[in-house]
């Protein structure tokens, strides 16, 4: 029996949680469910009152929203390593840039898709809670302009199954603009054995 259970769709964000929970190494089992009345079921909507996808429940205990669940898969199992110690200098980037991508780069990414733009006036921009795309992009680009590997130096992190899932799928539908350095970068993290396992899982079910 799993402690870990794990509903999700293969064409969703559920993607980025199902190479988490393979990174991590932990059993689970998982519950595909379907768009519409699936997901906005009663005994769904007692899981998530957003009817959507992904959410674990861990021994009793639910989260939703993929940085959160990433984040806590990561403390749940110190062994996997995939976040830095509370007393590592690497905690605090490692905090910043995972809600940085889950705010105002998921709210500029999908924004832009939609047709909206940060308004132009001063004050408007200062109320807004992110920033144009392509300062974003270049942001991103920018924490890998010193020939890291992964997004905080030498060691993989949740942090680069989170936001490395938003950067790769941005290059791929062509909702992120490109920069130096993500190519390789993308290339990396898809090559892990966890994130093609993940892959192929969330591939098969999707059939």
């Amino acid at each position: 029996m799993s402690d870990i259970v794990f509903y999700t769709n293969p064409m969703s964000r559920g993607r980025i949680v199902r190479w988490m929970l393979e990174e991590v190494g932990a059993p689970y089992n998982t519950v595909v469910l379907d768009y519409g009345p699936p997901m906005k079921s009663p005994e769904y909507l007692a899981i998530n009152p957003m009817g959507k996808v992904p959410a674990i429940v861990h021994k009793g205990q639910v989260v939703t929203e993929c940085a959160a669940i990433c984040a806590y898969l990561a403390d749940a199992f110190p062994k996997a390593g995939l976040a830095p110690a509370v007393t590592s200098p690497e905690r605090g980037p490692y905090y910043r840039w995972m809600f940085m991508a889950a705010g105002p780069l998921e709210t500029a990414v999908v924004n832009r898709s939609f047709g909206f733009e940060v308004p132009d006036d001063p004050q408007s921009r200062a109320r807004a809670g992110w920033i144009e795309l392509d300062a974003m992009a270049d942001m991103l680009a920018d924490l890998l302009s010193d020939g890291r590997d992964w997004l905080l130096g030498p060691d993989f992190s949740a942090l680069d199954v989170f936001l490395g899932s938003q950067i790769a799928w941005g290059r791929q539908f062509g909702t992120v603009p490109d920069r130096k350095g993500f190519d390789g970068y993308i290339g990396r993290i898809m090559s892990r054995p966890a994130a093609r396992r993940a892959q192929e899982l969330d591939d098969a079910a999707g059939k």
